[in-house]
């Protein structure tokens, strides 16, 4: 059995817009300041954030704070790629200390090994996860 479609009805199938893709979990992207956020709930951590520095608790914060855990190498003739965590937010508090935060809502099998690896690289910060 063939299918057979007149021009319009083909010039339809091309036009049809495709449903969006839903995200993965349930994620809602979310935009404030101008800044596109992967969820509500990392963009009402970032309105908290900025609450919280105009008050005068906390001195700064930083939007997707960029750390590499492996750097690139070549072995055998191949280059491999660093692995690179990029988290949420990074707050300087008052202190001076520094604070990396992550706004989760599942914590993925990458993400665990991401965690790990960034705890043994950076021992000096606190990884602070937010779900």
């Amino acid at each position: 059995m063939s299918l057979r479609w007149t021009e319009e009805q083909y010039l339809d199938y091309l036009n049809k817009k495709k449903p969006k893709k839903k995200n993965k979990y349930n994620n809602k992207k979310t935009t404030i300041d101008g800044i596109t956020f992967d969820s509500k709930k990392e963009a009402e951590y970032y309105s908290m954030l900025k609450i919280l520095k105009q008050a005068g608790e906390i001195k700064d914060f930083g939007l997707q704070p960029r750390y590499e855990l492996q750097p690139k190498f070549s072995k055998n003739g191949k280059t491999y790629r660093a692995i690179t965590y990029i988290a949420d937010f990074v707050i300087v508090n008052l202190d001076g200390t520094t604070e990396v935060v992550d706004v989760k809502g599942v914590e993925t099998q990458v993400f665990k090994i991401k965690k790990k690896m960034f705890e043994y690289q950076y021992p000096d910060l606190s990884l602070k996860i937010v779900k």
